[in-house]
């Protein structure tokens, strides 16, 4: 079906009072054509972390019909499963939910409720907005079979998503993905959705008559509420992999922490406060959800521009620490005041840096440094980090981007008798505890934050610290840009420019030859560190260099994002300098980009 019945369909079967039906009369009235083909050309699909679209009418959208067919589609998978004969799923047949603070993410996750309860699958549901790693400790905690979170993570204000998780407290493989994805395209946006009996799903834009609905599954046990005790689990369990404590840390340092207006404000500054931070302050204006990001616009922490407040703020209090978290609290990111007195944003990898450094130092130092310990770091993330984790004789492994992926190796980890330590990715992401399998900001700030007292009872900065292991270690250098295409003529833009690159190997990149290639797209590419971990399929490249330097660690990689449009870029050298570092890994750059925007 083209874009343009499709869209003449919804334009016939939504009630003429629904505000989408406006939305969409008003579009077809003006005959704005692209609109319409942005918002009908293709379906929202399960991406890196599940769905993702801007609010509003479509197929390309979030809304409660994109939102409730996905709903179905996941309680049929859910049902199917347990009807299996060979079924071997020992969880309970129930779905914890949570949601930010977007427009409509509480009433996405009402919806989900009840579309779940009708088909009889229990749900557990939050009074109020929760942070995605408390989701997926509650998947675990409470034994479901699933978890569903609708957010769009650090996307601009006019985004919504859904992540779906399964009964590993992980976001759901690609396995379980795709056979979501099969029953939920098997779902009739209008009439396969089951809510309720005498409940037409067409009118369910009454947001007051889901509320109603929702209470009445809570009457009857199909909807569960969480009370408070399940964030006091959930903060036990981050303050339980401290490292140090007491006068081992200098807990009177000033610190900033921004939430962004999202779901961290009141776990991260609780949490602070238990571990003995006397001198932590919230960004005010940034402290309360707000679905319009009023402060930030883009709330981003990986943006320099999102820390504008938190830099004010740090400037009047002489706080050598920034910290941030996203809208749903998994992201994180920072900024260190240098020498001079002005604060430098740090990227992920080297919020990484840090981590890695003092998740293993500090250890070390207090003794509890456990045997056969393993880390874990996307295909995408600097390889200093491994020199690192190697100087300490921890393994560190490589995975495909996303938690799913790196969480999803504890399993293997534990089968060869490891421990699982850490793992993250160059997006500022971090995931410190094997029982949170997503990344998580709160515990990450936690243990920033220690890493700051801890060292700065040592007389030394972060800022110092993140200096003396380029010292150690080798100057990297660090650069992740992007090229965005948005509509359907940008998806094909980036297929053409993914397809350019697999059909025409480069051999040469800004002078220094290429040593060697590996294409993620077959399947079978051996983690170059642990050739008995396969990495699976993906459509990503890799290019290691040759910089004529003595031991080469020059390398870049490309791939599309799953959820946003855009294609990516990763670029990693280290030199005998960080100048010099930065000049390589901008000539690369600019290469790079130079060849793949020339594909039309």
């Amino acid at each position: 079906m083209t874009y343009s019945k499709t869209a003449n369909l919804w334009s016939e079967k939504l009630d003429k009072n629904d505000p989408l039906y406006k939305e969409l009369s008003d579009f077809i009235t003006e005959k704005n054509e692209d609109e319409i083909e942005d918002r009908f050309y293709k379906e929202l699909s399960f991406g890196t972390a599940g769905l993702r679209g801007k609010c509003g009418v479509g197929t390309n959208r979030m809304n409660r019909f994109t939102v409730g067919r996905a709903t179905q589609g996941i309680a049929d998978y859910i049902n199917n499963a347990y009807a299996d004969k060979n079924c071997t799923i020992t969880a309970e047949k129930s779905v914890v939910i949570a949601h930010d603070p977007r427009y409509f993410s509480r009433e996405f996750s009402m919806l989900a409720a009840c579309i779940l309860a009708a088909n009889g699958i229990k749900s557990y549901i939050f009074p109020d907005l929760r942070p995605t790693p408390e989701l997926a400790f509650m998947v675990r905690y409470l034994g479901t079979v699933s978890g569903i979170n609708i957010t769009a993570s650090h996307n601009p204000q006019a985004y919504n998503g859904y992540k779906a998780y399964w009964h590993d407290g992980c976001q759901v493989s690609s396995d379980v993905a795709d056979g979501m994805t099969k029953c939920i395209n098997a779902v009739d946006y209008f009439d396969g959705v089951r809510i309720a009996e005498n409940t037409d799903f067409l009118t369910a834009y009454d947001w007051d008559m889901v509320k109603k609905l929702t209470d009445e599954y809570m009457k009857t046990g199909k909807v569960t509420m969480l009370d408070e005790s399940y964030d006091r689990l959930y903060l036990d369990k981050i303050e339980s992999i401290s490292i140090h404590s007491g006068d081992d840390l200098n807990t009177d340092i000033p610190i900033i922490y921004t939430p962004l207006n999202g779901a961290g404000s009141i776990p991260f500054m609780q949490m602070m406060k238990e571990r003995g931070f006397t001198n932590c302050q919230v960004v005010p204006e940034q402290k309360d959800p707000d679905p319009e990001f009023t402060t930030v616009g883009y709330p981003n922490p990986e943006d320099p521009k999102a820390f504008k407040l938190a830099e004010e703020l740090g400037h009047n209090t002489g706080a050598e620490l920034l910290m941030a978290t996203d809208p749903d609290s998994d992201r994180f990111a920072i900024e260190l005041m240098d020498k001079d007195g002005n604060y430098v944003p740090l990227n992920g990898n080297q919020t990484g840096y840090i981590l890695v450094n003092y998740i293993l130092d500090g250890h070390k130092s207090a003794g509890t440094l456990p045997e056969n310990v393993a880390m874990v770091r996307s295909i995408v993330t600097s390889t200093m980090s491994s020199k690192i984790a190697a100087s300490y004789g921890i393994k560190m492994y490589e995975s495909l981007t996303g938690f799913k992926n790196i969480c999803g190796l504890i399993p293997f980890i534990e089968d060869k008798n490891e421990k699982y330590l850490f793992g993250y990715e160059e997006s500022v992401g971090y995931s410190a505890c094997a029982d949170i399998r997503d990344k998580d900001g709160i515990s990450a700030g936690m243990l920033v934050a220690e890493a700051a007292a801890y060292y700065s009872k040592k007389g030394l900065t972060l800022f110092e610290v993140l200096d003396s292991l380029y010292q150690k270690y080798g100057y990297y250098a660090e650069d992740e840009p992007n090229i965005i295409l948005e509509g359907s003529e940008g998806a094909a833009r980036i297929g053409r420019m993914m397809e350019h690159i697999k059909n025409n190997p480069l051999t040469e990149v800004a002078g220094f030859k290429v040593t060697r290639c590996l294409n993620y797209n077959s399947g079978s590419v051996e983690d170059i560190s642990n050739p008995e971990n396969i990495i699976p399929a993906t459509n990503a490249f890799r290019y290691f260099l040759d910089d004529g330097s003595e031991n080469p660690d020059t390398w870049f990689a490309i791939r599309p994002s799953g959820t946003e449009p855009k294609i990516k870029f990763y670029f990693y050298t280290k030199q005998d300098s960080r100048d010099k570092a930065l000049q390589v890994n901008e000539k690369i750059k600019n290469a790079v980009l130079e060849i793949l925007k020339s594909v039309e």
